[in-house]
């Protein structure tokens, strides 16, 4: 009977094991996409959820993820469909801003008050 809590214990490690290799391992490198890093002025979970659902919609884009407290944008994209010119656009476009490119500021101005800039240039 002492057997069965170790056999227990090594499939519960077996199957742990088994599902972190899954989530780690990137799809992107299997199909040619590359990674571009942006920091934005993004400030909140507002801000999170607006850039990772504008560049959701660009052409080429496999995923979007911001890190808030960093600032820094993550995108998975496809070079043969799109650019880091075209989603540096796209991000200012949607009232952020894309390394030191500063955003639009039509933009910028819809933006809610939360998402702004404290020291703004705009």
């Amino acid at each position: 009977m002492k057997l069965f809590p170790s056999f227990l214990l090594a499939c519960t490690l077996l199957f742990s094991s088994v599902s972190f290799a899954q989530q780690t391992t990137p799809k992107a490198k299997s199909n040619g996409a590359e990674t571009l890093q942006l920091k934005t002025s993004a400030v909140c979970d507002m801000c999170k959820a607006r850039l990772e659902k504008s560049l959701a919609y660009e052409k080429g884009v496999q995923a979007a993820t911001l890190d808030v407290p960093s600032k820094i944008l993550t995108v998975t994209y496809r070079p043969d469909k799109t650019t880091p010119a075209a989603l540096r656009t796209a991000v200012q476009k949607t009232g952020y801003d894309a390394g030191d490119q500063t955003a639009e500021a039509r933009a910028y101005d819809r933006l809610p008050d939360c998402c702004k800039k404290t020291n703004s240039t705009h």
